[in-house]
């Protein structure tokens, strides 16, 4: 898998992304690897320099679902995800699903702190 991405394939992964950001902002994208509009956001993402965590949800339908019931977040794909200090501090879907627009969000999330 190209970089940045980081599989996410069960909870435990996914815990394990989110433990290892440190308490900094990671993101998330959710995936489908049957649908036009989601292989667009996918090379919209492997742009990004920062890690990103990947939910195919074909492959991992449980992570998906564990997101939407920790942060009640509708399930989309694709889906982008920003997460700080537990909390999604920034969504997108679609064709919003962009890179300027996650390194945007990115950095002004950063001088937020």
């Amino acid at each position: 898998m190209k970089k940045p991405f980081v599989e996410i394939a069960d909870i435990e992964s996914f815990d394990r992304f989110l433990t290892q950001s440190n308490n900094g902002q990671i993101v998330i994208l959710k995936h489908s690897d049957s649908c036009g509009v989601s292989s667009r956001a996918y090379a919209e993402m492997s742009k990004l320099n920062d890690p990103v965590g990947l939910i195919t949800v074909q492959k991992a339908r449980d992570v998906s679902d564990e997101i939407e019931k920790r942060w009640d977040v509708a399930h989309e794909t694709p889906q982008v995800l920003i997460i700080r200090d537990g909390k999604v501090i920034w969504a997108a879907s679609h064709f919003q699903v962009r890179a300027e627009a996650v390194e945007a969000a990115l950095h002004h999330a950063e001088g937020v702190k």
